[in-house]
């Protein structure tokens, strides 16, 4: 690379990769090298963007999608130039099932700022997110049976139209657009005026068919849906368009590849072997195995299962079991005791509060406390709360509460998709990921199947090793025909874009 340089040759191009997650904002600069593409800048920005739903009120879970651009241009602006400048390609990923809205034509504006031009939402809807329950069971059973394999939830794109449709149609007159977040940018970045969005988000969105790779249109129309509204669909990895304009110093003609599925690319970031699975925790948490090649879904759902079949790439698809309580709980916890210590008259800020519950965790070796996580219910059983037993007055240290409420996150998922039926799969290894994990040593300690219920025997069987644990990298052996579990040192999101 820096021969060429020397040599007078041209600088070698760079691909820039974006996360819109559900908390913070990320990119990062890749480029080639010997061994592959290398991360040669990267930064981050929290997008602080939760806002009150007005038409949904505590039910419902809304992000200003101003905050979220902002972020992204901020997370732009601190990023070296030059080497935007060298960006040829760009991939973006973002939070799924969520739903945007906006005026084709007034999507957004182009300005100036210090580092080039830049845009910004104009008449577009806050985003409805992933964890939006204005849905209620009983108002999705009023909903037409969808033609799909994935089973309808509360924070589908498609059940959040249904809702506004019949609670407040007015809202839906005032925009002729939709599509996640990720969609949202990659219109406005190529100037498309029908957003373009991968199966990997249509899937998410409810009312598609992965096997024709098409929306229920005709369900829908017979029931009033306003289908203009649906995006047109592409595969992954293919390209959406190229930037209409220079963007933060990255040139004009940039090539933009079709939004994916955050989930999909934290899988795909280090999932190398059929027999590896991925544990993914961030705001939500996920584990996930790689389906044979050929593997096609079952036509209808099991609305009782907890696992979920979604497209990956390649035609090819992901088994997981998908929680919806993750690293949110934990925020959750944290909010909690921030919200004791003030109304006690103290001021502690939160990532204080997150540093001492942990170091806390970490010097407890173990508690007999039980909590069951699920504070944001589950999709297949969106009715389970959470709670808290084996309540001993030996266990009520911030140290054994914490520690108890990292290892509940963890069996929860276990009880989704034990290891037994991991190792019916042929897994043999658990890699973990995700900024919870990365951030967190507490879940990174616990041994994926290793509870008080029959997960334990099923690991036990597998056989056991000592556990050894590092800042950068923990791995635990298991016995021959066991599972190893390695956690990732870096959680990150790969970038992918189909050669074209």
């Amino acid at each position: 690379m820096a021969g060429s340089e020397a040599a007078g040759g041209p600088a070698p191009a760079c691909v820039l990769g974006i996360d819109l997650g559900t908390t913070s904002v990320k990119a990062a600069l890749l480029m080639g090298a010997e061994q592959g593409q290398v991360v040669a800048e990267s930064c981050s920005r929290e997008t602080q963007a939760h806002t009150s739903s007005l038409e949904a009120g505590p039910q419902g879970m809304e992000q200003n999608v101003r905050r979220i651009v902002r972020a992204l241009n901020e997370c732009l602006a601190a990023l070296p130039q030059q080497q935007l400048q060298r960006v040829s390609h760009i991939g973006i990923s973002g939070q799924m099932h969520g739903i945007v809205f906006w005026k084709r034509d007034k999507g957004c504006k182009w300005t100036e700022c210090g580092t080039g031009p830049t845009f910004e939402p104009e008449e577009v809807s806050h985003l409805i997110t992933w964890q939006d329950g204005r849905c209620s069971p009983t108002f999705l059973s009023s909903l037409p049976l969808p033609q799909s394999h994935i089973s309808l939830a509360t924070g589908f794109g498609c059940a959040t139209v249904y809702w506004y449709l019949k609670k407040s149609p007015g809202f839906l007159k005032s925009y002729d657009a939709a599509g996640t977040i990720h969609d949202y940018v990659v219109a406005m970045l190529c100037g498309l005026k029908k957003p373009l969005m991968s199966i990997q988000n249509a899937a998410s969105w409810g009312y598609f068919n992965s096997r024709s790779k098409s929306w229920n249109t005709d369900i829908l129309k017979k029931s009033g849906f306003p289908v203009h509204l649906l995006p047109e669909v592409g595969d992954p990895g293919s390209i959406a368009g190229r930037t209409i304009c220079a963007w933060h110093g990255i040139p004009k003609g940039a090539k933009v590849g079709i939004a994916l599925g955050d989930f999909q690319c934290s899988v795909y970031s280090c999932l190398t072997e059929r027999t590896d699975a991925v544990l993914n925790i961030s705001t939500s948490a996920q584990l996930t195995v790689s389906m044979p090649s050929g593997f096609q879904p079952p036509e209808t759902p099991d609305p009782s299962s907890a696992v979920t079949y979604f497209p990956y790439f390649n035609d090819d698809y992901l088994a997981v079991a998908a929680s919806l309580n993750g690293g949110n709980v934990l925020a959750t916890f944290v909010d909690m005791v921030a919200r004791w210590t003030e109304e006690l008259g103290l001021q502690v800020q939160e990532p204080a509060i997150y540093t001492k519950i942990i170091e806390a965790a970490l010097a407890q070796n173990d508690s007999k406390l039980s909590v069951h996580p699920t504070i944001f219910g589950e999709r297949h059983i969106p009715e389970q709360l959470a709670s808290v037993t084996n309540i001993a007055v030996s266990d009520l240290s911030l140290g054994h509460v914490t520690r108890a409420l990292c290892r509940g996150i963890v069996e929860n998922l276990c009880s989704m998709l034990p290891v037994q039926h991991l190792m019916e799969m042929g897994v043999r290894r658990i890699l973990g990921s995700g900024s919870a994990l990365a951030r967190n040593e507490v879940p990174a300690e616990m041994e994926y199947g290793m509870s008080n219920n029959c997960c334990k025997k099923q690991w036990s069987a597998a056989g056991k090793k000592e556990i050894t644990s590092s800042q950068e990298m923990q791995v635990k052996e298991a016995e021959e025909g066991g599972i190893t579990t390695q956690k990732m040192a870096e959680s990150s999101r790969s970038v992918y874009i189909r050669a074209q």
